[in-house]
């Protein structure tokens, strides 16, 4: 019983440490600068028709971004944005507007 909780404890460690290794918030902020054209300077846009991405869950960032670029959700001007971004990419863009 004591070898589980052990084990259970590391595991929960590695699975932390791998979440805050694999996604980067300053690499997101250098990558967003094509973003802020029509999101906003800071993740919050100023035309009705674009979304605000500053606080969103990064969760649902990563889904919808790669919706976007594997053809899931299909928009004309979102579609060259993201067709580029790798999987590493989308992920420290997602950290960084979800701590906006």
């Amino acid at each position: 019983m004591n070898n589980i909780l052990r084990m259970s404890v590391v595991a929960i460690l590695v699975l932390a440490c791998t979440e805050t290794a694999l996604a980067d918030a300053a690499a997101g902020k250098a990558k967003s600068a094509i973003c802020m054209a029509c999101h906003g300077m800071n993740g919050v846009s100023n035309n009705d028709i674009w979304p605000n991405l500053a606080g969103q869950k990064k969760g649902y960032l990563v889904n919808q971004i790669k919706a976007f670029r594997d053809g899931g959700r299909v928009d004309l001007m979102m579609a060259p944005m993201v067709k580029s971004l790798s999987d590493q990419d989308i992920d420290d863009l997602a950290e960084y507007y979800s701590k906006l």
